[in-house]
This record gives structure tokens, C-alpha cells and sequence, in this order.
């Protein structure tokens, strides 16, 4: 399992925007790729203008299947690229789920 953490800054007033983008492409990318295990965003709601990506997959070339497909560069390469100001991309091990 490879698991990927992404905390991401919007630009001031972009989380309509950024969210929007996210919904839209939920079901065209992850949704649709059979090595996604799970594809969750979270907002914090004391903190605007800022998403939270907890990415779940079979292996890497899930995730490289995932980044290369089409939904991912018409929505998340571009369209969300433009609402970010930067972002960390962290691996982690799972230890224990339930």
C-alpha cells in the first residue's frame, strides 16, 4: 500500500474554486482507476484558503497510473495547479487501519 499525504495552501479565495475542481474530478480520476484505494480531501474549517489530501493506493504504479491520467492533467495539473500557492507531497507506511 502507498500512501500519500498532500497539505496544500490555496491563493486567498480560492477554496470555492479549489474545491470545485476536487468534486468534479473525484469520480473521473480516482474513481475510476482500479488501484486508487482511497481519495479523500479535507478542509479545515479554522484554517481557509487550504486542503488537506489523504491518498490511498495498490502500489506505485497505481499512483503513477493515477498522476498520468487524462482527468489529472486537465483537472489537478491544471485547473487546482492554478488555485495553489504550494504544497508538500509526503509518503507514508500505513502501521494499523480499522
Amino acid at each position: 500500500m502507498l500512501v500519500k499525504v498532500f497539505p496544500i495552501k490555496l491563493k486567498d479565495g480560492a477554496q470555492a474554486a479549489a474545491e470545485a475542481v476536487v468534486r468534479e474530478f473525484a469520480p473521473k480520476g480516482p474513481g475510476a482507476e482500479p488501484g486508487t484505494v482511497s481519495f479523500r480531501v479535507y478542509r479545515d474549517p479554522a484554517k481557509p484558503d487550504y486542503l488537506l489530501f489523504v491518498e490511498h493506493f495498490a502500489d506505485q504504479a497505481a499512483y503513477d497510473e493515477h498522476t498520468g491520467s487524462a482527468a489529472y492533467r486537465e483537472l489537478i495539473a491544471g485547473r487546482f495547479a492554478e488555485t495553489m500557492t504550494e504544497f508538500v507531497e509526503i509518503d507514508h507506511e500505513l502501521v494499523v487501519a480499522l
